[in-house]
């Protein structure tokens, strides 16, 4: 049986994804620029982000989204912010089609993470994808590995079948609040971290804070109701270390910036920066779980109250 696969958002994990699956699927890469879906469907290449990567011959680029009527799986690959809208405006689609977020963040204003968000809308479960999945080595089929989660396991087999290569691992859960908690807390270690090279900490100390962060995380999933072993995962540990320590991570470089005192204007630069907002709301969610998160305080203190990251740190450093 060939697989239908849908693809929103041709940015860079976007077009990653859609090179991943389209190997073991029909791919439709769903651009909202009709210029950019041409230049796809006759160069063979996103020349916008991958300049010279091949693409696979099962992707069609287009622009028009109720060509993703007959898709199976749809991997919804734009900010998190942008999924009520993107999900709603796919009423269209099969009723038994599965819905996958690539996206790491929480709703604002609901508070709801990216599943719940899809539920919200489509009334049945969704998938979280979640891993240290570097879009740049993805789109060249280099080796890699990610979690996918839900609590519907047919979905789950599904999905995996059409990720998985030679290539490509795919662990599976059901623990779909610790898996996306993973991808949502990483942002915050990686600010912090960039924080700490942006100050210029010395490397024992910043491994000190990260020691202390990557404890956090598993506290913090558990209290909200998660599995503190799914943060050995892919979705966990690797993917807090890749955020945290490469300089692919974009919140890695929102906290270098605040750590050398450059405060960045999202609205100028085009550029989104999922921690920032998520910081605020994972504060929340601490007071409300009575739950105090050193890393998070930290952060929040830098980046949401623009306290001086010298005073910051100190203070950090001194509860440790």
């Amino acid at each position: 049986m060939i697989i239908n696969v849908g693809v929103v958002g041709a940015g860079s994990m976007g077009t990653a994804i859609a090179q991943t699956v389209a190997s073991n699927a029909n791919v439709l890469l769903f651009c909202r620029r009709n210029q950019l879906a041409n230049n796809i469907n006759s160069s063979r290449c996103n020349v916008d982000y991958f300049p010279g990567v091949k693409l696979h011959d099962n992707i069609v680029a287009i622009s028009d989204i109720n060509e993703l009527y007959d898709s199976d799986i749809i991997f919804l690959c734009v900010p998190s912010s942008a999924i009520r809208e993107t999900v709603e405006s796919l009423d269209f689609v099969k009723k038994d089609c599965i819905f996958v977020s690539t996206a790491k963040g929480i709703e604002k204003n609901s508070n709801k993470r990216m599943t719940e968000v899809i539920e919200d809308i489509t009334k049945r479960p969704a998938v979280a994808l979640s891993g240290p999945n570097i879009a740049s080595e993805m789109v060249k089929n280099l080796t890699a590995a990610t979690t996918i989660a839900s609590t519907n396991v047919d979905y789950l087999n599904k999905v995996k079948k059409v990720l998985v290569s030679d290539t490509f691992k795919v662990n599976v859960n059901t623990d779909v609040v610790g898996t996306e908690f993973c991808g949502i807390i990483k942002n915050i270690l990686a600010i912090s971290q960039g924080i700490c090279e942006g100050m210029g900490i010395n490397d024992n100390a910043k491994f000190v804070v990260f020691t202390k962060s990557f404890n956090e995380t598993k506290l913090i999933i558990e209290k909200f109701g998660g599995i503190r072993d799914t943060v050995d995962d892919y979705c966990g540990f690797g993917d807090i270390v890749t955020a945290s320590t490469l300089s692919v991570s974009r919140n890695h470089t929102l906290g270098v910036l605040y750590g050398q005192n450059i405060v960045i204007d999202e609205k100028a630069s085009g550029v989104l920066f999922e921690g920032k907002n998520t910081v605020i709301i994972l504060k929340e969610l601490c007071k409300k779980y009575n739950f105090e998160s050193l890393t998070i305080n930290f952060v929040y203190d830098v980046v949401i109250s623009n306290k001086n990251p010298k005073y910051a740190f100190k203070e950090f450093w001194n509860k440790l």
